[in-house]
């Protein structure tokens, strides 16, 4: 009788990694999201900053990851996180300067890591010049154009111009005290631009070359469905009120139109050497509508929102998988898998509560059963074909901060009626890079939101060289996708079917991956010899024991 047992930590890794060819890097890359307020602060003010990532660059190449999307770091008053621009060619100086992220991308790229940065097309900002100006000319201004501007229904105007609802609550107009209503699918300080008019895109086509001049590597698209609205804006007629993370069919969100303007930008694109890639946040009914915006002419990634909210299900996971990969295949497009961003509540904290519960979660729920179920479900996601994303701090396996108090929030959909549960500031707290100090190594001034007191325990510098600890998982995980030949991209996935009920097995080329979504031990033959597994295993005699929500990888 021969016995094997295998933690996480304990496998033996390649001592050669294949370098990654230029062409086409994004269609198996692992790209790191970073929210700038929340990752490093370099000058002790409470909030992150450009200079803080830039010192922080090794340890996301030591992570294993390939690329870095920014969130937004523009000129912006902070409505929204700095989703609400008011110069698309500037940075705020709370994050640093233009000089920053230039120091930025060129610390990136000697490390061998890629820049994507986000751009927010659908809305600008009430402070942005343009809108600015269109308020003080007031009605007939021809930069009133460039926004959805109209007049009220009523007697005298005093009724919104149709039904919709802001995503954040409330009405999505807003009228000024000249009488005129403005549209704002987001926040009353985030206009609505209008599409239609090509003064805007005109803009947005010098916005992308500046940025791409400075040596960006791609763009994260926000609100990339909404840019344009269907003819008239018509009344949506009732029913329920909008979620920001949402599929429903709306008037407002993935109309034809946006095609033609992505395919404008391509053509930006593809004027450029290095591969520069776009990526789109899409909230679409299906994902075959998703597909659309990743056609050949088109962006080239999509987030895949729908395995985001799936639950942890074999079943349902394995149809979503299905659905994504074949959806993306008559178009010539990876699979773009995603776990937790910053608009949801982090995976670790959703797995931890009982589904049907969104992605927005109030509680904190059984925290053992959420990070078991969050570490298996990462190695699920990173042993399918396709591109990867991954949250700051979820390597560390982050919870949501679910016990924020009240006056310290400071997410607008939290403040409005009706709106969307606005708990998105729990997946925003500042990270852990220390064991102690005034904010856990982020910076010396405390940070902009509360830490939990456990975040010491969850930090880069405790987990670092922990046998067993999340953040090493990640390490190991990350080293081995990049070594195993075409893990991230090329074949497809073969099922096994005599899996038992509650349990995935898939196998490609010289690799299998066995998941184990129930909540009791399943024992199975052994398809090959332990690679990684998210919690501790034992094989004996040729038959493996999976504990209850566990991933093994397998060379096969």
């Amino acid at each position: 009788m021969s016995q094997h047992s295998t933690d996480p930590s304990s496998v033996s890794l390649p001592s050669a990694i294949s370098t990654r060819e230029a062409a086409d890097w994004w269609r198996d890359a692992v790209i790191y999201q970073v929210y700038p307020r929340s990752f490093a602060d370099s000058d002790a003010d409470g909030t992150g900053d450009l200079e803080g990532i830039r010192r922080r660059l090794p340890y996301l190449k030591e992570l294993g990851a390939d690329a870095v999307w920014l969130s937004p770091f523009y000129a912006s008053p902070q409505a929204d996180g700095g989703y609400d621009v008011a110069d698309y060619r500037a940075v705020d100086p709370m994050y640093g300067t233009l000089l920053d992220a230039d120091a930025v991308i060129r610390d990136a790229h000697a490390l061998g890591l890629r820049i994507i940065v986000d751009l927010v097309p659908n809305h600008s900002s009430d402070q942005h010049e343009w809108f600015k100006r269109s308020v003080a000319e007031g009605p007939g201004s021809p930069l009133r154009e460039r926004y959805h501007f109209r007049p009220g229904k009523g007697e005298s105007g005093e009724l919104p111009p149709n039904d919709w609802e802001s995503i954040f609550g409330g009405p999505a107009w807003t009228r000024l005290a000249d009488g005129d209503w403005y549209l704002h699918l987001f926040a009353p300080e985030q206009p609505d631009l209008n599409w239609e008019h090509p003064a805007v895109a005109d803009e947005f086509r010098s916005i992308l070359r500046f940025w791409l001049d400075m040596g960006v590597d791609g763009f994260r698209i926000d609100v990339a469905h909404g840019l344009v609205k269907a003819e008239g804006l018509p009344d949506l007629g009732g029913g329920d009120q909008l979620k920001l993370l949402g599929n429903d069919v709306m008037p407002f969100f993935d109309q034809d139109g946006v095609h033609a303007i992505y395919r404008s930008w391509r053509t930006i694109l593809d004027e450029y050497d290095g591969e520069r890639i776009f990526v789109a946040e899409a909230w679409t009914p299906t994902v075959e509508r998703t597909a659309n915006y990743v056609r050949p002419d088109e962006l080239h990634q999509a987030f895949n929102f729908q395995y985001l909210g799936a639950p942890w299900e074999a079943d349902e996971l394995r149809k979503i998988i299905d659905t994504s990969l074949d959806a993306m295949r008559p178009v010539g497009a990876p699979a773009t898998w995603v776990l937790s961003n910053h608009d949801v509540t982090r995976h670790a904290t959703r797995y931890a509560n009982p589904p049907g519960l969104g992605t927005q979660i109030r509680t904190a729920g059984d925290r053992e059963l959420g990070l078991r179920r969050a570490r298996a479900a990462t190695l699920l996601m990173l042993a399918l074909p396709g591109s990867a994303y991954i949250y700051q701090g979820e390597e560390l396996g982050l919870p949501d901060v679910t016990d924020l108090p009240d006056e310290v929030r400071q997410d607008p959909s939290f403040f409005r009626a009706q709106g969307q549960d606005g708990f998105r500031d729990g997946c925003r707290v500042p990270i852990p890079w220390t064991r102690t100090g005034t904010s856990y190594g982020f910076g010396d001034g405390g940070s902009w939101l509360p830490q939990p007191d456990s975040w010491g325990e969850l930090s880069v510098e405790a987990q670092t060289g922990q046998k067993g600890s999340t953040l090493e998982l990640y390490r190991t995980a990350l080293t081995l996708r990049r070594a195993q030949t075409g893990l991230g991209a090329g074949a497809e996935v073969t099922w096994r079917e005599d899996a038992p009920a509650g349990v995935l097995h898939f196998e490609r080329p010289g690799f299998a991956c066995t998941v184990n979504t129930t909540g009791a031990a399943v024992r199975i033959p052994a398809p090959g010899t332990v690679l990684l597994a998210s919690g501790p295993v034992t094989v004996d005699d040729g038959t493996i024991e999976l504990p209850a929500d566990c991933t093994v990888w397998w060379a096969a």
